[in-house]
């Protein structure tokens, strides 16, 4: 793992809301606003866009943790710049927090783990199960 960010630097992603992403389950929308899972999904490839530059041709990262304080809704068509900030690399264990927002308006924010490990490490844990 290729050691390039330190505390404090950022990434960030633009993301438009859209229908894929409102809050609905088993086929019906409950709420026209950017769902908590997508949310999810979108709090972790912000914080994956560290290890993309990070990791070496031998290794893949996996996630260790996510924590999502929901604030504010998003609608659809709405731009949501979610930016994630290094808070510390532990071992091969990257830590940041996250924020999401349109304009001024915090949407989310919370926390994301991810580690890095070798691809036959991974390959060997994931054929145990």
């Amino acid at each position: 793992m290729k050691l390039i960010f330190s505390r404090g630097d950022q990434k960030v992603y633009r993301k438009t809301v859209t229908s894929d992403d409102l809050a609905a389950f088993h086929g019906e929308v409950l709420h026209p606003v950017y769902s908590t899972y997508a949310l999810a999904r979108d709090f972790e490839w912000s914080s994956r866009l560290f290890f993309i530059d990070m990791k070496e041709e031998d290794e893949e990262g996996v996630g260790t943790h996510l924590q999502i304080n929901h604030r504010n809704p998003a609608f659809a068509g709405e731009e949501v710049i979610i930016t994630a900030t290094v808070d510390k690399i532990e071992g091969n264990e990257l830590l940041c927090r996250i924020e999401a927002r349109v304009g001024d308006r915090l949407i989310a924010d919370g926390m994301t783990g991810q580690r890095m490990l070798k691809k036959d490490r991974l390959s060997t844990l994931l054929k145990k199960n």
